[in-house]
This record gives structure tokens, sequence and C-alpha cells, in this order.
């Protein structure tokens, strides 16, 4: 489609005998919050890294904005617009947190000051306007998963792939970052996100695939696809569904 931002073809990736990605399509339209959603092992990571640059796929396409990046390198596509965050956060520890955002405004800003400049605006949307002066090392686990969101948001994407940014946080934290998360899509930003937190994706995406085994089982709604026996039996093993329906009808717990 005409407003699709990114999309991928027949997407797939293999390591010796293990197919880790096979036959995904998906198409992301510009503007949205979507999740990618998958018991673990099921392929999620390896999808953002064919996506983003940093692993070239066996077979298939990836288009972002109307160009073809299949296998481009991670840093064009950062300057075309594509940008992802880490499962592990590896912040400069040395730096302050002013300076770790402003690595990132350094991929389209040359000038030192409009960085740092750009670094405090940006340290502001995602609650760290505080800790700006901060060694990156003093920084709590959640204070270092903002910064990692922080400085991916200075490269000034067009898609934001988020991997796993709630990972580690307890619940409150968690309470705390859905909405950074929500405003930066409400501010013009597309948002393709790696969740484990279903609380998360049921209140922000509008849109979620279902990777299991390397493939996609469903699509849909969040409502629509945590209720998917497919689904249900991916996450928590064969014959759950059954015994969940059971349950329901006896009216007893599973």
């Amino acid at each position: 489609m005409a407003n699709d931002l990114l999309l991928l073809q027949d997407l797939s990736k293999s390591f010796g005998g293990l197919k880790a990605v096979q036959g995904v399509s998906l198409a992301v339209p510009e503007g949205s919050l979507t999740a990618l959603i998958g018991p673990n092992g099921a392929g999620k990571t390896t999808l953002f890294a064919l996506m983003s640059g940093f692993i070239r796929p066996d077979t298939g396409t990836v288009r972002f904005a109307g160009h073809d990046i299949t296998g481009q390198a991670p840093h064009l596509n950062a300057r075309l617009g594509m940008t992802r965050t880490f499962q592990i956060v590896q912040p400069f520890a040395a730096q302050t947190v002013r300076e770790n955002i402003a690595v990132g405004a350094h991929l389209k800003e040359p000038n030192r000051r409009a960085a740092l400049a750009l670094a405090a605006d940006v340290a502001a949307r995602v609650g760290l306007a505080s800790q700006l002066d901060k060694p990156a090392a003093d920084l709590t686990v959640a204070g270092r998963k903002r910064l990692e969101l922080a400085r991916a948001l200075a490269t000034q994407p067009r898609l934001l792939l988020l991997d796993e940014v709630l990972a580690g946080l307890n619940p409150q934290e968690i309470a705390e970052m859905i909405p950074v998360v929500r405003g930066i899509a409400d501010g013009g930003v597309t948002v393709l996100m790696i969740e484990h937190v279903m609380q998360a994706v049921m209140n922000l995406a509008q849109y979620v695939w279902v990777l299991a085994q390397g493939q996609l089982i469903a699509q849909g709604s969040p409502a629509h696809v945590t209720a998917n026996e497919q689904v249900i039996e991916a996450y928590l093993g064969h014959g759950t569904a059954a015994r969940l329906r059971a349950a329901a009808h006896k009216g007893v717990p599973a």
C-alpha cells in the first residue's frame, strides 16, 4: 500500500540447519504503533536484524520508504530514517547522559552544540531531563532503558524498532514507560516493538504480528491475537487451549 513505510516480502534466514525466519511478509503503515510478539526463540530479534541490515536475508526483500534496502548496512538505513534499540543496553558508561544521547544526534547533526541541544530536547521526551549530567554508569536499569530509547530517538527516525524496551523493568517502571512510548508515536514516529509484556502490547499496539518457530502464525488486533488458539499453544504449550476451553465451560480455573 502507498502508506506502508516498511514492507517485508517472503523474508527467510537460516543458520546452519536452524530456520530462524521462514517466509515472513508484513507491512507497517506509516504513523502506526505496532508490535511483534512470540515466545522465546521465535525469531523476533533475528527478524529485526534482517529489517535493519545487521543480517542479510537468504531470500526475500525489505523495502523502507519506497527504497529496496535488502541487506543494506545499518548506518545507511539509519540515515534513511530506520533506527533500532537493543535488548542488551550498552551505554557509553564514562560519558554523561547528555553525551550519550548526542552520539545518536550526530548521525544527522554534525554541529556539536546543536547535537547537545537536541540531546536535551530528547531527554525531556523520555523523562531524563533531570539526569542529563549524570554519568551513564550511574543510571538504574530503567534509566538505561530510557537512555537507549533516547539515543535512538536522537537520530530523528521515521521508523523506530524497539527490541524489548520494557524487559527487566518492574510493574511501576513499565507503567511509567508506556506513556513515553505512546508519546513518541503521537509525535509522528512510526513504532514497531518486540515485546513480551502483554500489558504494554494491549495498551499500546494498534496491530500485532505473532511469530513462532520463525513463522507468522497470527496477526490482527491485540485482543484478536491473544484469543487465537495457535497463539495460546505457542506461548503456553500443546493442549493449553483445549484445557482453557474446558475450564471455562465448567466454570473452574484451568
